[in-house]
């Protein structure tokens, strides 16, 4: 009976290693893939430039006023916490620079990738998802139409370019949020607040945070498109579609966020 059980277990811990990696082999080849339409198009001067626009509205533009909102009490509340442990110290004039380090660094890209994955990530597979119940992807073929450069790179274009636009404004926002807390709850003054940043925080802090936006945007573009085309099952296969297409999103940002961190800040540098 205990072998039989612990054949069991090695068997569904074998065939969920194989799902993962499966899973995780088709979103490379469909990285490729896209890849490839985009070389092709920069070549061949064809790439479609509505479609990106279009894309970019709703990917970007329209997730602007949520992540700024999100960002902006993140900043407060880190804030909030680092004066009054600062001003207990007599260490007020550091808050600035460790809000704004938190930020650039962590939360922002972080905080970014997160709601544009539940906003944006999930409209995508819906949205590709019930083309392909509908068999709407099945025609675009029949036309002779490649999904992945009709569907796929404009997605993936426009998340490239706008997620770390957005991670910038989050930045800012986050700092200033935190700004008018520390000012008026701890007591902080703007100028000792501001000349922290100056002192304490390098560029390089801030570009490396918005390449990690970069890795978070084409991972999320990817993960929510492949779920999309490989949506089966009807409406009730779009609607789990697009609830693992958040999930997997989700876990693979928080992932990719520790090894990119390990990385980039490593601890005595």
């Amino acid at each position: 009976m205990k072998n039989l059980f612990f054949l069991n277990y090695i068997e569904a811990l074998g065939a969920a290693v194989l799902g993962c990696l499966t899973y995780i082999g088709g979103i490379i080849l469909l990285l490729l893939d896209s890849v490839k339409w985009i070389i092709r198009g920069i070549l061949q001067f064809n790439l479609r430039i509505r479609l990106f626009i279009e894309q970019a509205a709703v990917l970007g533009v329209n997730s602007f006023s949520i992540v700024t909102i999100t960002t902006c009490f993140t900043g407060a509340v880190i804030s909030l916490q680092l004066a009054e442990m600062a001003v207990r110290y007599g260490a007020g004039r550091f808050v600035g620079g460790g809000v704004a380090i938190s930020m650039a660094r962590e939360l922002a890209p972080m905080l970014t990738a997160i709601v544009v994955a539940g906003r944006a990530g999930s409209a995508i597979t819906a949205e590709i998802g019930s083309m392909r119940v509908t068999e709407q992807i099945d025609a675009l073929k029949a036309m002779a139409t490649s999904p992945v450069k009709y569907l796929v790179v404009p997605r993936l274009l426009a998340c490239s370019a706008l997620l770390p636009m957005l991670c910038l404004f989050s930045m800012f926002a986050g700092v200033l949020g935190g700004a008018v807390v520390a000012h008026f709850i701890a007591g902080v003054r703007f100028d000792a607040y501001f000349d922290s940043i100056r002192n304490m925080m390098a560029m390089k802090d801030i570009y490396k945070g918005l390449f990690k936006s970069f890795i978070f945007a084409i991972e999320i573009a990817m993960i929510s498109c492949y779920q999309g085309l490989n949506t089966e099952g009807g409406a009730a296969g779009v609607g789990k579609a697009t609830t693992g297409s958040v999930v997997y999103s989700m876990l693979t940002v928080f992932i990719t966020n520790f090894m990119l961190t390990a990385l980039m800040f490593p601890i005595g540098q």
